[in-house]
């Protein structure tokens, strides 16, 4: 499935994929909440810059002991440290089709094991071919999409030799996840304006992302302390072992990749065959943003649309002024879809998810754009729906909750005024969407602090492919470049095309390449490239 959380945008990375489940294993919802908004209409391309307000001043929120139990929260296993977890039997059940599920405990705080145990979950599709050569653990990125959802529909021709496992890491779907702000309430809080022009505006944002962060400690308490890539990495390893595996076999995408990179540095003699796709930047140089990946997809999708006569302009500079003239209109003038609201933010985080699928989903975007200045907004409104993780009954889905929590555990920030100043350098940079995406305050107003961050290197680690797509919106290909040359071990394959995530069905040559390293070990030269 897709993600674009609109109220943490720029902030953290992103995730791939689409999903369809059948049984008992939960797909996530898709839908989005109704906005409203007073501001006037700022020109395409030009800085939105906040006034520095009495709100701004705002230190990082200090809130009464929590005394949450999420779900999932059980005792700790009997045994001395991790004994009791790692003695653990995992109980597969039939869930659905040709689907087993199981549950194991891991623990809460690795530092504390005794203390509180939290539950993962996990599916798994067994291999049907010999010889088995193990266990491939997947993951869809995110951070918060759901490892169970994806080996529904992963594809795994050609990897029959492997059980394919996925899990909810911890914190998301049904392993013990966060829970913050009601429906209602959250609903509530995406009408806020996420680009705030207008100082009132802009002080209903911030005490809006605060009430969230307050919402989410007291709703999930000492879980957000101990939710970082760090501990579901320590988490992975735990189910590595629990399957019997000697060493980790698995492929990630988008943020998932962060958690395969994450492994091979704290975990590289362990490392087997490990695939990177749609790299996020595991460095500390800032000069590439995601928004700069949505923009240049943005063009993209803007040329092809010209080319083929897409009625949104006859040159790439004209589509995207009809397109950006059409969001700022909407800033003033919401448009009504039923009895809800497609605003400026709706719509920008609502074509932003078409950006994900290339240009299959590009020839559907310039059919709903074009409706939605006809004045039917209900297409749009639905895509962006699906990154708001809100499904047609109003109910959101535990991505929306987990994304920021996940991703701000693995951030650093320096408050409120920086995310503005950061803000003004995003739209230098991404003068569409760095605009936009809006200030990062999500993060800077978290109810608690990010955890250690490190460059991880995987020195010792076995080869590790890294898939990077030129055209990939959600995470810009020159991540991946990094990635693979701050991984000692790293293998760029590259795939000259659009759409986040490459592995599956978008290039024969990618699938050979990586099909044949995760069966045969056959390790791609550095800088192959693919289209």
């Amino acid at each position: 499935m897709h993600s674009l959380p609109r109220w943490a945008a720029g902030a953290v990375a992103l995730l791939t994929l689409s999903a369809c489940t059948p049984g008992e294993v939960p797909s996530p919802s898709a839908s989005s909440p109704a906005t409203t908004s007073t501001a006037s209409a700022t020109p395409a391309g030009e800085v939105i810059g906040i006034s520095q307000t009495p709100a701004l001043q705002v230190d990082r929120p200090r809130f009464e002991k929590s005394s949450a139990t999420p779900d999932g929260f059980e005792d700790a296993p009997s045994g001395e440290g991790l004994s009791g977890y790692l003695g653990q039997d995992v109980d597969w059940r039939t869930c659905g089709g040709e689907y087993t599920c199981a549950s194991v405990l891991a623990p809460l705080d690795y530092a504390n094991p005794s203390d509180q145990a939290i539950t993962l979950a996990l599916a798994k599709k067994e291999a049907t071919k010999s010889p088995k050569l193990g266990t491939l653990f997947v993951n869809p990125g995110g951070p918060g999409a759901s490892g169970r959802n994806l080996v529904t529909y992963f594809a795994s021709k050609g990897l029959e030799q492997y059980d394919i496992v996925g899990w909810d890491p911890r914190g998301t779907n049904a392993s013990t996840p966060v829970k913050c702000f009601d429906d209602e309430a959250t609903d509530a809080f995406n009408q806020l304006d996420a680009s705030p022009d207008e100082e009132a505006e802009t002080n209903a944002l911030i005490a809006g992302t605060y009430e969230f962060g307050k919402s989410c400690w007291e709703n999930s308490g000492e879980l957000l302390n101990h939710i970082s890539t760090i501990d579901t990495v320590r988490d992975l390893d735990l189910l590595r072992d629990l399957v019997g595996d000697e060493k980790l076999s698995y492929l990630g995408y988008s943020y998932g990749t962060q958690i395969g990179s994450f492994y091979a540095d704290l975990f590289p003699q362990r490392v087997g065959r490990l695939v990177l796709d749609a790299a996020v930047d595991i460095t500390d140089d800032e000069s590439v943003i995601q928004a700069m990946g949505f923009d240049l997809a943005l063009g993209n999708f803007a040329s092809w649309c010209a080319e083929h006569s897409c009625d949104l302009g006859d040159s790439k500079e004209a589509v995207l002024t009809t397109l950006t003239d059409f969001l700022d209109k909407l800033d003033a003038r919401p448009l009504e879809v039923g009895d809800r609201t497609l605003t400026q933010t709706l719509a920008a985080t609502g074509i932003a998810a078409y950006m994900y699928g290339g240009i299959p989903a590009w020839q559907v975007l310039a059919k709903d754009l074009r409706a939605a200045l006809d004045g039917d907004g209900q297409a749009l409104l639905k895509s962006s729906d699906g990154l708001n993780d809100r499904s047609d009954d109003g109910s959101y889905g535990s991505l929306f909750y987990s994304f920021p929590a996940i991703g701000c555990a693995d951030s650093t920030d320096d408050g409120v005024v920086d995310a503005e100043k950061k803000w003004v350098e995003d739209q230098a940079k991404a003068p569409i969407y760095g605009k936009y995406f809006g200030p990062g305050y999500t993060c800077a107003l978290w109810p608690v602090h990010s955890s250690p961050q490190f460059k991880p290197t995987g020195s010792g680690a076995a080869p590790i492919v890294v898939v990077g797509a030129t055209g990939d919106p959600a995470t810009p290909y020159q991540n991946a470049v990094t990635m693979a040359q701050q991984l000692e071990s790293g293998v760029l394959l590259t795939y000259e095309g659009e759409g986040h995530g490459t592995f599956g069905g978008k290039s024969t040559c990618i699938d050979n390449a990586v099909i044949a390293y995760l069966t045969k070990g056959t390790v791609p030269a550095d800088g192959t490239t693919c289209q």
